[in-house]
């Protein structure tokens, strides 16, 4: 780690300590060169995909966007707020862990199908009306036949 007063490349380690949450490194550091002393933290950085629209435009992952999507299909339906939470959990671990740099909205959008389908059904389908362009009464009935 480089000195942020000196800029030299040669510190070492004093202290190493955990935070509570364990979610965070703190290292006490001292500059070899010129004796001063400074703090750093370590952190997990997790980069999601940027996510590539029908229109081949790219938009960087929204947490706030997969939310409120979530939120706006179980609106009025008996679904706890932890659920929800886990569910985007889900789908943001699933999104990490498929490695790719950038993912279709369509693959979001089936993700999001599939977790809406374990929450709450009357949501999995006012979602999927809107996803699919329901154009219909047909494609009720065929998502309805789907649940079944």
């Amino acid at each position: 780690m480089r000195c942020p007063f000196c800029h030299n490349d040669d510190t070492q380690v004093l202290d190493t300590r955990v935070s509570d949450e364990g979610d965070t490194i703190r290292r006490r550091r001292r500059c070899a060169k010129c004796d001063k002393r400074f703090t750093t933290y370590e952190r997990v950085e997790l980069v999601l995909p940027a996510i590539v629209k029908k229109n081949g435009s790219r938009v960087e992952y929204s947490h706030d966007k997969l939310a409120s999507s979530l939120k706006l299909a179980l609106r009025k339906r008996p679904v706890s707020s932890d659920s929800v939470d886990e569910s985007i959990a889900r789908i943001e671990e699933k999104l990490l862990s498929l490695g790719e740099k950038e993912i279709p909205s369509e693959r979001v959008g089936e993700l999001v199908m599939r977790e809406l389908k374990r929450l709450d059904k009357v949501a999995y389908i006012r979602f999927a009306s809107v996803y699919r362009s329901f154009a219909d009464i047909e494609s009720f009935e065929s998502a309805l036949k789907e649940l079944k």
